[in-house]
C-alpha cells in the first residue's frame, strides 16, 4: 500500500489552495477551524485504510465520517467538519457542484443529552394517536431501539450479513423474536431482534422488489413498506405534543430501549459494565460511553 501522506501536511495544503481560489477563505479563524477539521477527516482517512488521499475522499466517505463523528462531538464542531468538506468538495475537489450542500448529520450526543427516555405507557399512547403507518413503524422503533432512518433499512437476515463486531453472548438475552438486519450511523451493519407479532405485520408489508427513498438527502433500498426518517420522526414529535403535552422526540425511543434493557440485564445477573456493553452492541454504538449519556 502506498504510503500515506501527513494528515496535518494534507490538510494545510487544501486550504491553502482554498485560500487561493477567489478567497474562499477568508478570516483567519475559518482558516484555522477548517484546517483542524480536514486534519481530522484525513486522521480518519488514513485510520481507515481508505485508497488516495484527503482530496480524494468521495460524498458518501465523507458522511459515513460524519455519521460516525456524530456519537462523539456536540452539533457546533459537526457542522464545523461538515462545512470544511463542503468547502473542498465545491471549490477544489468538484465532488459538488457549487449550490449543493451535504447533508446535514445530527449530533447523537447532542439528542442523547437534550432526550429524555418514555415509559411504555406513553409510548403507547403516541403510536395510538398517529396514523397506522406511523404508529407502526413507533412500535417498532421502540422495540429494537431503531434510530430514524434505519427503518429504512430492514431487511431479513438471511438477506445480508452484519459487519464483524465484537458482539457478547449475551446480546439479546431474554428477548425472543426474529433476527433483521439495519444500517446504522457510519454504515454499521447490525443485527436487531423484533417480536414476533411485530414481524407478522413488518412481512405483510414486504414489497415485490425493492424501491429507492430518499430522506434528508440521503437514497436508501427500501424492502418495506414502513414509515421511518424525518416524516416519522415529525409524526412522533407531533402526537406525543397533542397527547403528552410534551415531546423528547423520537430518539427518546432509543433511551427507552437503552433504559429497558439495562434494567433486563442487571436482573438476569449482569453487572453494569457487562449490561453497559450489551446494550451498546444491540443499539449499534461504537463506544459503551455513547450509551451511558442514554441513561441519565
Amino acid at each position: 500500500m502506498a504510503k500515506f501522506a501527513n494528515p496535518v501536511r494534507q490538510a494545510a495544503a487544501v486550504v491553502k489552495r482554498l485560500q487561493g481560489r477567489g478567497g474562499v477563505l477568508k478570516s483567519v479563524g475559518t482558516t484555522r477551524n477548517y484546517q483542524a477539521a480536514l486534519t481530522r477527516v484525513a486522521e480518519w482517512v488514513k485510520a481507515e485504510q481508505i485508497t488516495g488521499s484527503l482530496r480524494s475522499l468521495n460524498c458518501l466517505q465523507a458522511l459515513r465520517y460524519l455519521e460516525e463523528r456524530s456519537q462523539s462531538v456536540g452539533q457546533s464542531a459537526l457542522n464545523l467538519e461538515r462545512q470544511a468538506l463542503q468547502a473542498m468538495f465545491q471549490h477544489l475537489t468538484h465532488e459538488l457542484p457549487l449550490g449543493h450542500t451535504l447533508p446535514v448529520v445530527k449530533s447523537e450526543q447532542d439528542q442523547a443529552l437534550r432526550s429524555r427516555a418514555y415509559k411504555r405507557e406513553q409510548v403507547e399512547l403516541v403510536a395510538q394517536a398517529q396514523q397506522q403507518c406511523n404508529a407502526l413503524a413507533t412500535e417498532i422503533a421502540y422495540a429494537a431501539g431503531l434510530r430514524a432512518h434505519e427503518l429504512f433499512t430492514l431487511r431479513r437476515a438471511d438477506e445480508r450479513v452484519p459487519d464483524p463486531r465484537p458482539a457478547r453472548t449475551e446480546k439479546f438475552l431474554g428477548r425472543s423474536g426474529l433476527h433483521y438486519i439495519v444500517q446504522g450511523k457510519g454504515g454499521l451493519v447490525r443485527h436487531v431482534i423484533i417480536p414476533l407479532v411485530l414481524a407478522e405485520r413488518i412481512e405483510n408489508l414486504r414489497f415485490d422488489a425493492p424501491r429507492r427513498v430518499t430522506d434528508r438527502g440521503i437514497h436508501y433500498q427500501q424492502y418495506y413498506d414502513l414509515a421511518g426518517g424525518h416524516r416519522w420522526s415529525s409524526s412522533y414529535s407531533a402526537a406525543s405534543t397533542r397527547v403528552l403535552g410534551w415531546s423528547a422526540g423520537a430518539h427518546g425511543v432509543r433511551h427507552s430501549y437503552a433504559q429497558e434493557r439495562m434494567g433486563e440485564l442487571q436482573c438476569a445477573g449482569l453487572s453494569r459494565p457487562e449490561a453497559l456493553e450489551t446494550v451498546s452492541q444491540e443499539l449499534g454504538h461504537f463506544r459503551p460511553e455513547i450509551t451511558e449519556v442514554y441513561l441519565r
